[in-house]
């Protein structure tokens, strides 16, 4: 009879491990999803701003002239973006000369610091 009672102190140390170890593996786990959608805001940032400048120099190379304002580009060139997300600033300094491009991330509609 004292060999049944034995094994129920110690179910609860035999349990304790493994709990432990799928504590640490969710840890790993959420770790790494949110360095991944880091990660991948930081690159849907850079391709937008890549997209902005490759539509620009496109409109320079056909029309003449950088356009005057992103919704030139929105309307004629096919730049999507979702104004949700990101705020572009899109600052014209000549007709002849590279607009100032800056992609800032939005969060529920305001600038991330």
């Amino acid at each position: 009879m004292n060999r049944f009672q034995t094994e129920k102190n110690h179910s609860f140390h035999r349990l304790l491990l493994p709990a432990l170890v799928f504590l640490c593996l969710m840890c790993f786990l959420f770790y790494g999803m949110s360095s991944v959608s880091s990660t991948t805001q930081k690159e849907e940032e850079r391709s937008l701003k890549q997209a902005v400048i490759r539509s620009a120099v496109h409109c320079y190379a056909v029309e003449g002239s950088y356009p005057e304002s992103l919704t030139y580009l929105e309307d004629h060139y096919g730049i999507t973006y979702d104004h949700d997300k990101y705020l572009v600033t899109y600052e014209v300094i000549g007709s002849n000369l590279m607009p100032d491009i800056d992609v800032i991330p939005l969060n529920d509609g305001e600038v991330v610091p």
